[in-house]
C-alpha cells in the first residue's frame, strides 16, 4: 500500500513536470540559431546604413521597397506585374515566404526576389522577425530604397505605381497645418493608444513583464502593415531593447498579437513626430471572424468597391493598398486593372 502522504507528494511532483507543458503557450518559438542569424543580419544592415546616410531623400530617383510577407502562393502576382510595369529603377521587391509552405514561384518581377526566410506563425513574434528580416535585407541591398512598404499575399494595390510614387516623394505628408518642425517625409504607420482591450494585450506576458522598457502609457497598437521611411527601417533593425520584451512568450494567447504592437510602440517611442499615426493599407473589420478581417470574394469586386476602399476618413490622403482578398478575386481585378492603374 502506498503511503497517502507519499502519493500526494508524488502527484505534486508530476504536476510540476507536466502541467507547465500543458499550459505553456503553443506559439512557435524562435530558436537560438535563428535568433543569431537575425542578429548577424541586423548588424550588417546597421553598419551598411552608416555608409548610406547620403542616400535618403537627396537622391534624384529614390526607390520604394515592396516587402511581401507570405505563407502561401502570391495569387495576385499578375496584378502586381501590371502595377510595376514600366517603372523599373523606381522600386525593389523582396519576398519572405514561410519555408514550411509549398509556394509556387510566380516568376516575372518576383523572379529572384525571395530572401532567406524562417517559419512564421500568426500572433507570434515570428512575424516581427520576418518583417525585420525584410527591412534589413532591403537596407543592405540598395541604398536608394527610401520607403519600405510591408504587404501580404492578400493585399492589392488601389492606385497606379506613379500615383503612389508621387504621393510618397513629390509632396509633403498631407495634413492640416503641420508644424514646420515636422519632417517632410514621415512613416505611414498606425499608432493608437485607444484600441479596445489594450491593457489585456499589454499584460499578455504578465502584468509587469514589459517593464521598465515599455510602461503601459507608452504601449501602442496598430496595423502590422506599414510604409516606413529609411530612417525608421534603420531604427527597427538596430533595436535590441524592446525586442527582448516583445519576443517573450504570451500566457494569455487570446490577447497576444505582438506584430500589432512592436512597430508602433518602438517608432512612437523613438520618433513620434516622424509617424503620421495612420496606415496606407485599408482593412475591413466588419464581421471579422477569429481575429481575421473580412475577406473579399470575387462577387464583391467592382469599380465601386475600389473607389470605396481608396477613401479614408480624411480628405487629405487616399489608401494605397487593401486587404484581405481571396484568390478567386484575381480575374475580376485583372478586368478592372485599366481602371485601377490609370489615375
Amino acid at each position: 500500500m502506498f503511503n497517502p502522504q507519499f502519493l500526494l507528494l508524488f502527484l505534486l511532483f508530476l504536476s510540476f513536470l507536466f502541467i507547465p507543458s500543458i499550459l505553456s503557450p503553443k506559439h512557435l518559438q524562435i530558436s537560438l540559431p535563428d535568433e543569431l542569424d537575425d542578429v548577424a543580419l541586423f548588424r550588417r544592415a546597421t553598419l551598411a546604413a552608416l555608409d548610406a546616410a547620403s542616400a535618403k531623400y537627396s537622391k534624384s530617383n529614390p526607390k520604394i521597397a515592396f516587402l511581401f510577407l507570405t505563407n502561401s502562393d502570391l495569387h495576385f502576382a499578375p496584378l502586381w506585374e501590371i502595377f510595376f510595369h514600366g517603372h523599373r529603377g523606381l522600386y525593389n521587391i523582396y519576398v519572405h515566404a514561410d519555408p514550411s509552405a509549398t509556394i509556387a514561384p510566380p516568376g516575372g518581377v518576383f523572379d529572384g526576389r525571395f530572401i532567406a526566410a524562417k517559419k512564421t506563425q500568426r500572433a507570434s513574434p515570428t512575424l516581427i522577425s520576418a518583417a525585420r528580416r525584410l527591412l534589413a535585407t532591403a537596407l543592405l541591398d540598395d541604398p536608394a530604397n527610401s520607403y519600405f512598404a510591408l504587404v501580404s499575399q492578400h493585399c492589392i494595390p488601389l492606385h497606379s505605381f506613379r500615383y503612389m510614387y508621387d504621393f510618397l516623394f513629390r509632396h509633403p505628408v498631407p495634413g492640416p497645418r503641420l508644424p514646420s518642425s515636422l519632417p517632410l517625409y514621415r512613416s505611414f504607420i498606425e499608432v493608437s493608444s485607444t484600441k479596445p482591450k489594450l491593457w489585456d494585450r499589454y499584460a499578455a506576458r504578465g502584468k509587469d513583464v514589459m517593464l521598465p522598457e515599455v510602461p503601459f502609457n507608452r504601449f501602442r497598437a496598430g496595423s502590422q502593415f506599414f510604409t516606413v521611411i529609411r530612417q525608421h527601417a534603420e531604427v527597427v533593425v538596430r533595436d535590441r531593447r524592446l525586442w527582448r520584451k516583445f519576443k517573450l512568450q504570451c500566457y494569455n494567447l487570446n490577447s497576444c498579437y505582438p506584430e500589432e504592437h512592436y512597430f508602433p510602440t518602438l517608432l512612437s517611442m523613438e520618433d513620434p513626430d516622424g509617424c503620421t499615426g495612420y496606415t496606407l493599407t485599408r482593412v475591413n473589420w466588419t464581421g471579422s471572424v477569429g481575429g481575421h478581417p473580412h475577406t473579399y470574394g470575387a462577387a464583391e469586386v467592382s469599380p465601386l468597391l475600389i473607389h470605396r476602399l481608396r477613401q479614408s476618413n480624411s480628405t487629405t490622403y487616399s489608401f494605397m493598398f487593401a486587404r484581405k482578398f481571396s484568390p478567386d478575386c484575381l480575374q475580376p481585378l485583372l478586368r478592372l486593372a485599366h481602371l485601377i492603374f490609370t489615375d
